[in-house]
This record gives structure tokens, sequence and C-alpha cells, in this order.
């Protein structure tokens, strides 16, 4: 059994999966969407569904610095709620403040092209989240 991240934007969503120890995110892809047409989302997550073992999402929850909840923290919680209905599963959110910013400084380092960390951003950025996740539950 595996576990899925997921970094909601307006019109994408970031992906990655753990291991099947549950040790190591690797970046899957971005899903492209209209802003709010979830049921396009829901269709690309069971493909992935159908083709590995989930256990469960991790949901980046995008918390304002003060530690409030935004506008887009409370779309998080809305799409947890419709994940849950969807496709039973238990949805975890998970604190995402500052992941893009470290995504992005991650492949700036590294020297990836402007044009391929825009391609890229959104799968990294979930594949923090899902390894902080990971990594909490080792301590």
């Amino acid at each position: 059994m595996r576990v899925l991240g997921l970094d909601l934007g307006t019109r994408t969503l970031g992906l990655a999966i753990s291991d099947e120890t549950k040790t190591i995110a690797t970046p899957l892809y971005t899903i492209r969407y209209e802003e709010e047409d979830y049921e396009h989302l829901f269709d690309e997550l069971q493909k992935v569904l159908n083709e590995f073992s989930i256990e469960k999402f991790v949901l980046g929850l995008p918390k304002n610095m003060d530690n409030s909840m935004g506008e887009h923290a409370l779309l998080s919680v809305d799409f947890k709620e419709k994940l849950e209905e969807r496709f039973q599963l238990p949805v975890i959110l998970q604190d995402e403040r500052l992941t893009t910013v470290e995504a992005t400084n991650y492949m700036v380092k590294f020297d990836i092209s402007r044009k391929k960390r825009k391609k890229k951003i959104d799968s990294l950025a979930a594949n923090i989240i899902l390894q902080t996740y990971l990594d909490k539950g080792r301590i």
C-alpha cells in the first residue's frame, strides 16, 4: 500500500507517491484542470488508484504564515471532503507553508530552466508535502 501526496492549486494538482515502505516520496506528474472542475481531477486520480494500491491521500494545507486559514486553505479543506466522499479513503491535511518556495529553490540550485520548472513545480511541491508527512511518521 502507498500514500498519494497532493498539492492543489487553482488550475493544477501536483501528485507524488510513496514507495511501498512509506519511506520515500517520488514526484509523479501534474494534472491541469479548469478552475473547480473537480470531476476531471477525480477521473485522473481514479487512474492512479487503478494503477497503484493507495491507502490514503496527503493533501497540502496552505496556511498563512500566522497559522490562520485563508481562501486557499479553505479550498483545500473543501477538496478534502470531496475526496473522502468520492474515494472513501482517508485524507490527511499536511501544512505546506513555503513548499513551493522550497521546490523552486531546489530547482534553481540545480540549474533547471524556468520552462522546465513551470512544468515540474507542482509535483515537486506535492513530493515535499508527502515526504514531510512520511518523515513525521518515523519520529
